[in-house]
């Protein structure tokens, strides 16, 4: 019945040819798929908006965290690129009163109140939906009224960066929510979530959140080593910050946050210098004296 089949047992190892057809057809993938720096997959369910819904932008609440400083942003896609709406750095939080730890899980709190409270603020509706005040680690969603605006509501937008329980993306979600927007969000993600009794700990999540587990290291590392104490903490040090302050430090940030979050303009020390690449131009008395200094090196020159 199958002839051939013993032809097909001894064939082990097919040769893939890559030829001329193979290469004709091959489609180059995306420049930042490539670089491996946008999750297309992910990013075309986070920009795609209901037909329904016309020209409605569809906003994203972007965290990106460097070794430096935490971004976030509100985000919508257009045809020509990514429009920011709003922004809030960590770095900004020295003019609030923290100089230092700028990429730590309260700094990330705080990067994420900051931008809620400033989006609203731009868009008039701070009045209306001031968030949670009392900032003890519980969970909050904000409430619709019944009448007038809606909270704004936005997508959690994370990158390439890892979801994991008690990430530092999800101190600045948690943040934004404390701040006053409408963002889908599960507590099972959150720092104080027990993953094996499937419980949600205020009080962890709150010392969190006031740098609890840095001033516990700060302790911790001043009775066993004082002078790798004084090298890792230098700028703690300087500034005055120390393991008994930083909760109250923290708290007086958040209150600075709600009292003025509007972005402050940074001013140019070169503001009066202007760059110029091509040589000044010249009037024409100075074009005249510069021909008459030509003229005049001329027949010196000649003379001799």
């Amino acid at each position: 019945l199958f002839p051939f089949s013993f032809c097909y047992s001894a064939m082990t190892f097919v040769k893939v040819v890559k030829n001329k057809q193979y290469f004709k057809r091959y489609q180059v993938r995306f420049r930042r798929r490539r670089e491996g720096k946008t999750d297309y997959h992910r990013r075309k369910k986070l920009i795609c908006q209901d037909k329904n819904k016309y020209n409605s932008p569809k906003y994203r609440f972007v965290v990106r965290i460097t070794n430096t400083d935490v971004v976030c942003q509100i985000v919508h896609a257009k045809i020509v690129g990514d429009q920011v709406m709003c922004a809030a750095y960590a770095h900004e939080l020295t003019r609030y009163g923290m100089p230092v730890g700028h990429t730590n899980y309260s700094a990330c709190y705080a990067t994420g109140l900051l931008l809620a409270r400033r989006l609203l603020k731009k868009l008039g509706l701070d009045s209306r939906y001031e968030g949670k005040k009392e900032i003890d680690g519980e969970l909050y969603s904000v409430e619709e009224f019944d009448e007038g605006p809606r909270p704004f509501r936005a997508l959690l937008d994370v990158g390439l960066a890892r979801t994991t329980t008690g990430a530092r993306l999800f101190a600045a979600l948690k943040g934004a929510l404390d701040g006053g927007l409408n963002i889908p969000h599960s507590e099972t993600r959150f720092r104080g979530y027990d993953v094996e009794a499937k419980e949600y700990s205020a009080e962890e999540a709150r010392g969190y959140i006031f740098g609890a587990h840095v001033s516990d290291y700060m302790k911790e590392m001043a009775d066993e080593d004082d002078t790798k104490f004084e090298k890792t903490f230098s700028r703690y040090i300087k500034h005055g910050i120390t393991a008994d302050n930083l909760e109250d430090k923290l708290a007086a940030v958040h209150s600075a946050i709600r009292a003025k979050p509007e972005h402050v303009a940074k001013k140019s020390t070169k503001e009066s210098e202007r760059k110029r690449f091509a040589r000044k131009k010249l009037s024409l008395a100075q074009r005249k004296d510069r021909i008459k200094q030509k003229l005049a090196s001329h027949a010196a020159k000649k003379a001799e």
